[in-house]
């Protein structure tokens, strides 16, 4: 791609194979807080939202600020309890340390929070590898454009020049309210045909096409 400089990246679900532990552990803070569990497709379709959303989604009758408070606490030590660096797709970091031999800048965009990203940058060893970040903890939440548009004024780099590379429609859509091209991965939690409404500009089987398909694209 001739004229991009900035590749943003979603993190669960097209970095990380986190899917089936975040279900899990919504699944744990569900019993522990005696609600009805969701079904796996219900949980699954809310990843990638900021927690706020995402629990008002699956328990709207129950939402408050303080039930949210209550969940996402234990969410969180359910979900924190296993080391990220165990999730990382394979190729993930060759892949992105790559992207920036190639002369790339990357950045993430994602519905965890800023400590849940601070916590698997670190204990992935990926910190060094973005040079900018937003959470939905700080910003407006997927599929809404502020994320992208923080990174974008952040780093000076026109929407034009940047691609947004995620595993669901929430990436894709707040791709394209941003102005920047989405790129979809097939292997994260929503089917290609929930991506394919977006029109995207490729989708990848695996995270280590990347490098390859940037190459063939420009």
């Amino acid at each position: 791609m001739k004229h991009v400089r900035l590749l943003i990246f979603d993190w669960d679900g097209t970095l990380m194979d986190s899917a089936n532990h975040i279900v899990s552990s919504i699944h744990s803070a569900s019993l522990d807080m005696g609600l009805v569990p969701r079904e796996d497709h219900e949980m699954r379709n809310i990843i990638g939202l900021g927690m706020k959303e995402s629990v008002y989604a699956l328990y709207p009758d129950e939402y408050t600020d303080e039930f949210v408070l209550k969940f996402a606490s234990l969410y969180r030590g359910y979900f924190f309890a296993k080391d990220a660096s165990q999730d990382l797709f394979p190729g993930a970091i060759d892949t992105l340390e790559e992207l920036i031999d190639m002369g790339y800048m990357l950045a993430v965009a994602t519905g965890k929070s800023r400590n849940g990203l601070n916590i698997a940058l670190k204990e992935t060893g990926m910190k060094r590898l973005f040079t900018e970040s937003r959470c939905a903890d700080e910003t407006r939440s997927k599929p809404h454009p502020q994320m992208i548009r923080e990174i974008l004024v952040s780093l000076d780099v026109n929407p034009k020049q940047a691609i947004m590379i995620g595993d669901t429609e929430y990436d894709l859509e707040m791709a394209r309210n941003a102005g920047v091209h989405p790129v979809g991965v097939s292997y994260g939690v929503h089917e290609i045909s929930r991506l394919q409404k977006y029109n995207p500009m490729h989708i990848l089987g695996a995270i280590v096409e990347l490098p390859n398909w940037l190459k063939e694209a420009g």
